[in-house]
């Protein structure tokens, strides 16, 4: 009779007590993930959640309290206030990815330069930065707005251009480290082409960084925009900004406090869930863990 045979379990299959013992180590990446998860759907199926066009107005419905046919109540135009917050997530959202986005594109490539072109190119580029680290941000950015005017894609790129030393210095401070490095110098004595050093070996091991950076610096960029359009200085009416929406209903605060609590509820879920987000994805991508 032969022995049974044991086979080894296969290492792909699912195993609940390792996801959850993950998530238990993990639990601001979860928690942050979720939050930013929920914004995210809310983007992308806002015509299916929101359930009423954030544009159409009825003035014979106006200021109405949270109700099962309006869930936040309605504005001074009789607008959904619950359609308008929805929509709002989108406008949020790209503000995040173009601002982010064109802050990493144009810091990172500026801080890696530096660090490996040699002292002077480094001290011309850091003493452009430091010129604009010495602004505070949000003055900078009305300063930026105050110049185009104001508009939706000026406003992404002000708050981009003072997002853009963040980046320079970190991918600056990563490759100046990395540079010393053992693997770097032999690449350099084997003549591996500058190119792909830096791109293989450089990028490469700034990508972990610069990805949490980037989720930590996505809750200053909401706040600064609301901040902006609140002060007239973003989207401008009727387009469904959330600080735009406060600001219009902080002349209602007395009868209707809905229009200014409902889009500021929703600026802190989403600046909370990116901050959580990253703290996670830093504890989780140290290396010296």
């Amino acid at each position: 009779m032969s022995a049974p045979s044991h086979t080894a379990p296969a290492s792909g299959k699912f195993r609940p007590k390792r996801v959850w013992a993950w998530c238990q180590r993990n639990a601001n990446i979860v928690f942050g993930g979720f939050l930013v998860g929920l914004i995210v759907l809310a983007a992308i199926f806002a015509p299916l959640i929101a359930g009423a066009d954030p544009y159409a107005q009825n003035l014979t419905a106006t200021l109405l309290p949270p109700s099962w046919e309006h869930p936040f109540g309605t504005d001074d135009n009789g607008r959904d206030i619950f359609a308008r917050v929805i929509y709002g997530a989108q406008i949020s959202l790209l503000e995040v990815f173009l601002s982010v986005g064109i802050a990493t594109a144009v810091g990172v490539p500026l801080g890696i330069i530096a660090g490996m072109a040699g002292r002077l190119v480094d001290e011309v580029i850091m003493w452009v930065m430091d010129v604009l680290f010495a602004f505070p941000g949000i003055v900078l950015a009305i300063l930026i707005v105050s110049i185009l005017g104001p508009s939706l894609f000026n406003l992404m790129i002000a708050i981009a251009l003072f997002a853009i030393p963040i980046y320079a210095r970190l991918s600056r401070n990563i490759t100046l480290g990395l540079k010393r490095m053992e693997f770097i110098e032999a690449a350099t004595a084997l003549g591996v082409p500058q190119w792909r050093i830096l791109v293989n070996y450089i990028l490469r091991n700034s990508v972990g960084p610069i990805i949490v950076q980037s989720t930590l610096t996505a809750g200053t960029v909401i706040l600064s925009a609301a901040s902006l359009s609140f002060l007239g200085l973003g989207a401008q009416p009727p387009m469904p900004e959330w600080g735009a929406m406060m600001s219009q209903g902080r002349n209602y605060l007395g009868v209707n406090i809905w229009m200014s609590l409902f889009p500021g509820l929703a600026i802190m879920i989403t600046v909370l869930g990116f901050n959580i987000l990253g703290d996670g994805l830093r504890d989780l991508l140290d290396p010296r863990k």
